[in-house]
């Protein structure tokens, strides 16, 4: 497996990411370099990513420096490392199934999401969903339906439907999300309607690692 970085200063981010996201629409990998600086990457085999010397480049107006780095056959193991439960306060844990429910402060109990991305994208941690967790978690549902667009993994949709909103649709352009969402509903005990929608393609996903 090989990985192909392109490194770029923030504020001309947004024109590599949208060449790479023609390239790669099933989503790229963010990586926070420094306050100044922001790493794109795209996985796949040799042959299909390019294993290039580094060296620097423009992208979609923007220069950026390129690497290409390979990946251990373990890969698919080992990115469960960086895979840990994000605690919203006593309201709310979103965890992998490798990690146990810890008590809460002061024992309290919070709603547990048990989420397993396989190889979709979401795990709860990127700060767009953890916005939206909080949202969720202030608002009432009132019996209203509720509609997660570019599911991933469905953290949202799930965490909507636990918090009382009904129906709640997941919709992926990835089959890999709507798998992944279909089985995190039933191991979380939901009930979601979970479909493929091409209409959720444009501008998905950014996986985001810290």
């Amino acid at each position: 497996m090989i990985r192909l970085a392109l490194r770029v200063r923030r504020d001309q981010a947004e024109l590599v990411l949208a060449e790479l996201l023609e390239l790669a629409p099933s989503g790229v990998e963010e990586v926070d370099i420094s306050d100044d600086v922001v790493e794109y990457a795209v996985y796949g085999p040799p042959g299909e990513i390019p294993e290039l010397p580094d060296l620097k480049a423009a992208a979609g107006g923007a220069f950026v420096e390129v690497s290409t780095t390979e990946v251990a056959d373990d890969w698919a193991d080992r990115w469960r490392e960086f895979h840990k439960p994000l605690r919203l306060g006593d309201r709310l844990v979103v965890r992998p199934p490798w990690e146990p429910l810890a008590p809460g402060p002061a024992g309290v109990a919070a709603l547990d999401i048990v989420i397993d991305p396989g190889r979709a994208f979401g795990t709860g941690a990127h700060a767009t969903t953890s916005l939206c967790l909080e949202l969720l978690l202030d608002l009432e549902p009132r019996g209203g339906a509720a509609v997660d667009l570019g599911c991933g993994s469905g953290v949202l949709a799930i965490a909507a439907s636990k918090l009382g909103w009904a129906p709640v649709t997941a919709l992926d352009y990835d089959p890999l999300s709507v798998d992944a969402t279909i089985e995190n509903a039933r191991v979380n005990a939901v009930n979601l309607t979970v479909e493929r929608s091409p209409h959720t393609r444009k501008g998905w996903p950014i996986r985001r690692r810290r």
